[in-house]
C-alpha cells in the first residue's frame, strides 16, 4: 500500500476475539491502527505481539464515554457477546451498545470518519423466517435474559440509520452470526470453545435441548474479509447486510464432529434449553454475495480442525500468547510512527 493510501483505523473492542484477528487484517494491508478496549471481555494477550508493530497503537478506554482522536474509519466492535459474559452485567451491556454507538457516531460525525457497526444475528431473536434475510424485522423478547444484547444492538442499528438519515453519515451494518476460531475465550460459554474443551478434557459435551437446535458457523478469517470489503463498499450501501456462513447444523451434529476430530473420548449429555434460546439459525448470503462478492471459503471441518489446534495448544500451556502474526508483517515493520492524535502509546 502507498503511503497516501493509508488510513487511520479506530477499532473498538480492538482486543477481543473478532477486534484482534481485525487489527492483524487493518496492519498487514498497511494501515495505522488504534485499538481501544476496556479489557472486559478482551485480553491484552490477543495483542501482545502487536505492540510492536510501528502502526500499532492501544488504549485502555470505555466506549460509554466519549472518546476524542483523529480517524479516517471507525469499527465499531466493543461489546461482549457471549451470553456468560453480556448476561453477568446486563445493564452494563446495554450501555455499551446505546451508549458506545451514540459515542462512536459523534465521533465519526465531528471528524467525518466512515463508520462501520458489528451488529448481530441476534436482531432476529428466534426467528419465524428461514433462512433470515436482511428484511426480516426479527421475533426478538423485549424483557427476556437475552434482551440487553439483542435489543441494545437492535437499537444501535437505529441509532446508526438515524445519524445517516439525519446527518448524511457514512455508515455500514454488519448483522455477524456465529463465528468461531482462534483467540475465543475457553470459558465464554459459547458452543463451539464449550464443547472442544469439553472434548479435549475427555469429559461429556453438554447439549442444551434435544440437539435439533440448528446454527450456522463462520470461521473468524472469513469474517474479517466481510468486514474489509463491507467497509470498502460504496457510499450509497450501508446494510444492514448478513455476515455468517449459510450451512446449517445441529447441535447434535456439531458435537458429533469435534469429538470425531479431536480424537476425544467423550460422550454427549442433555441438559434443558436455556430460556429465549433460538431454535433454528441460518443466515440468506444473497445481499452479501450479489453487492460484496462475498461469501465464506473455509469449510467447517478444516476451520473446526484450526481451532481445535489453537486450543489443545493453549490447554497445553504450549502457547506464551495468544497472537499469530500473518505472513507479510515482518515486510511491513518499517518506522512509520503514528499521527499525533494526543494518545500516549501504551
Amino acid at each position: 500500500m502507498k503511503e497516501a493510501d493509508s488510513k487511520r483505523i479506530l477499532v473498538t473492542g480492538g482486543a477481543g476475539f473478532l477486534g484482534s484477528h481485525l487489527c492483524e487484517y487493518l496492519l498487514a494491508q498497511g494501515h495505522d491502527v488504534l485499538c481501544v478496549d476496556n479489557f472486559y471481555t478482551g485480553t491484552k494477550r490477543n495483542i501482545a505481539r502487536l505492540l510492536r508493530h510501528p502502526r500499532f497503537e492501544l488504549m485502555r478506554h470505555d466506549v460509554t464515554f466519549p472518546l476524542y482522536v483523529e480517524v479516517d474509519e471507525i469499527y465499531n466492535l466493543a461489546c461482549p457477546a457471549s451470553p456468560v459474559h453480556y448476561q453477568n452485567d446486563p445493564v452494563q451491556t446495554t450501555k455499551t451498545s446505546v451508549h458506545g454507538a451514540i459515542n462512536m457516531l459523534g465521533l465519526a460525525k465531528r471528524v467525518k470518519a466512515r463508520i462501520l457497526q458489528a451488529s448481530t444475528s441476534e436482531v432476529y431473536g428466534d426467528p419465524q423466517m428461514h433462512p433470515q434475510s436482511e428484511h426480516y424485522w426479527g421475533h426478538v423478547n423485549p424483557i427476556g435474559i437475552r434482551s440487553c444484547y439483542d435489543e441494545g444492538k437492535r437499537c444501535a442499528e437505529t441509532l446508526f440509520m438515524d445519524y445517516r438519515r439525519q446527518h448524511k453519515l457514512n455508515v455500514k451494518i454488519a448483522r455477524i452470526f456465529n463465528t468461531y476460531g482462534p483467540r475465543m475465550h475457553p470459558n465464554d460459554g459459547r458452543v463451539v470453545s464449550n464443547f472442544i474443551m469439553q472434548a479435549l478434557n475427555d469429559e461429556p459435551l453438554t447439549i442444551y435441548g434435544d440437539g435439533s437446535q440448528t446454527r450456522s458457523f463462520c470461521y473468524v478469517d472469513d469474517l474479517i474479509r466481510g468486514f474489509d470489503l463491507l467497509m470498502r463498499s460504496a457510499d450509497g450501501f450501508c446494510g444492514p447486510v448478513n455476515l455468517g456462513n449459510p450451512g446449517e447444523y445441529t447441535m447434535l451434529q456439531l458435537a458429533e464432529r469435534i469429538i470425531a476430530l479431536s480424537g476425544s473420548r467423550s460422550s454427549i449429555v442433555f441438559r434443558p434449553l436455556p430460556s429465549d434460546d433460538p431454535t433454528r439459525r441460518r443466515p440468506d448470503i444473497t445481499l452479501a454475495r450479489t453487492v460484496l462478492g462475498w461469501e465464506p471459503t473455509v469449510e467447517l471441518d478444516e476451520g473446526l480442525s484450526r481451532t481445535i489446534d489453537y486450543f489443545r495448544q493453549l490447554r497445553a500451556g504450549e502457547r506464551d500468547d495468544e497472537v499469530t502474526i500473518p505472513d507479510g508483517f515482518a515486510g511491513s515493520l518499517r518506522h512509520h510512527g503514528f499521527e499525533q492524535s494526543g494518545m500516549s502509546k501504551m
